[in-house]
Order: C-alpha cells, then sequence, then structure tokens
C-alpha cells in the first residue's frame, strides 16, 4: 500500500476494527479495508504551532508543565522508533521536567494503522502509557493477533477496547489526520523525528543524545 493510500486509510472512516470470536487471551483484532477508494489527498495545511503543542487528544507523558517540550512522530513498525524508545523514556522519568507529547504517525504498513489505533482507543481506559510501551516492545512487523495478545498480556481490557475503538472512531482518525497534516507541514522525512523546544532531530536518538539536545533546548531558552 503506498503511503499516501495508507495515510489516508489511518485517517478516514476505515476505522473498523472488530472482534474475533472471544478466546482465553480475548480474542485478537483485524482492521476492515475501506469499502470505497478513498479521495485524493488534499495538499498540506500550513503548521499549527498551538495544535501541535497542545492537541487534547494527543498522548502525553512526563511532567504537563514541564520547561521543555518533546514533540514524538513515531511509527510502531519502525525500528529506529523501537530503538530510541527505552532512552526517550528513561530520559522524560528521570529528568522530572520534560513534557512528552505522542504523534502516532502510522506511515509504514496496515499494521502501524492498526497499532496505532488500537494503542489510541487504549487512551479512553487510561492505558495508552501500557499499550505503546508494548507495541514498541514487539519486534518486527507484528500480525494483528500477536499484538492482541501482547496487549491483553499487559492488563488492557479487551472488551472496553472493542467498544472505545467503536464509540470513539471517529475522534481516533481525526487525531491521526491532524498528525499527518502537521507532519507534512513540518516537511518530516519519515520516522522517528523529534521536535524539542526549537530543534527538530530526525535520528534515533540515544539517552546522552536526548539529554543533550535538552539541555540545548534549555540552554536556547535562557539566552532569550
Amino acid at each position: 500500500m503506498r503511503r499516501r493510500a495508507l495515510l489516508r486509510f489511518a485517517a478516514g472512516a476505515a476505522l473498523a476494527l472488530t472482534l474475533l470470536a472471544p478466546g482465553p487471551l480475548a480474542a485478537p483484532l483485524r482492521a476492515a479495508t475501506p469499502d470505497a477508494a478513498p479521495a485524493p489527498a488534499p495538499a498540506s495545511k500550513p503548521l499549527d504551532v498551538d495544535a501541535l503543542l497542545y492537541d487534547p487528544e494527543a498522548p502525553v507523558a512526563g511532567n504537563p508543565k514541564g520547561d521543555v517540550t518533546i514533540v514524538a512522530f513515531f511509527d510502531y513498525n519502525c525500528g529506529y522508533c523501537r530503538k530510541a524508545s527505552p532512552a526517550l523514556e528513561k530520559l522524560v522519568a528521570e529528568d522530572g521536567n520534560i513534557r512528552l507529547v505522542y504523534k502516532d504517525w502510522p506511515i509504514l504498513a496496515k499494521s502501524s494503522v492498526v497499532a496505532a489505533q488500537l494503542a489510541l482507543a487504549a487512551k479512553y481506559q487510561g492505558k495508552y502509557d501500557a499499550a505503546h510501551a508494548t507495541l514498541m516492545k514487539i519486534p518486527g512487523r507484528a500480525s494483528t493477533e500477536r499484538m492482541s495478545a501482547a496487549l491483553a498480556e499487559a492488563g488492557i481490557d479487551r472488551a472496553r477496547l472493542a467498544s472505545d475503538l467503536k464509540t470513539h472512531a471517529k475522534a481516533i482518525g481525526a487525531l491521526l489526520a491532524r498528525n499527518n497534516e502537521q507532519a507534512e507541514a513540518l516537511g518530516l522525512p519519515g520516522t522517528p523525528v523529534y521536535l524539542v523546544g526549537p530543534y527538530k532531530v530526525a535520528a534515533a536518538l540515544d539517552y546522552q543524545g536526548f539529554k543533550d539536545v535538552v539541555k540545548d533546548a534549555r540552554d536556547r531558552a535562557a539566552e532569550r
């Protein structure tokens, strides 16, 4: 599936994840494809900085009043995203003054879309962090069944997840659409990309790399 078609699938009305027959782990999930051919993708919109930083639907971790904001664009099928994620999470936890905004940007495969939808649906039961961490640890392009089993093992309520996928389908699709519009407005080349204060980092940083760029962002802010 080409990237633009995949993004339209992620952001459109095709969020039709359904539960299969229940089993011991509560059944796996699958994604339905759109019934109709998608319309041509619209031109990129100008960047709305407030929406980028303070979208009320975007999951946020760390200190909500932190002096540095990191905006992370990622795809669960991105190996570089998975490599950098533990270092970023460690720094956010240890620093205590970083606000981390998650931007699910599923651009690599249909399973990326499914993973993003599952993680964002888990937010409604207060389990986005658990879903995010779980999906980031699955190597390779995981099947829906594998993601399903992993989320169940992480303690996510599958019945509630199914209900929230249906109830909040429009909101989840709209959020993915906004994330994509922001990525296109920023001219992002792919994942991962981290916006750290005034800096844009299109690379998988290690712990020291994240620590250094956060320090640079704070130093820049102090100069103003």
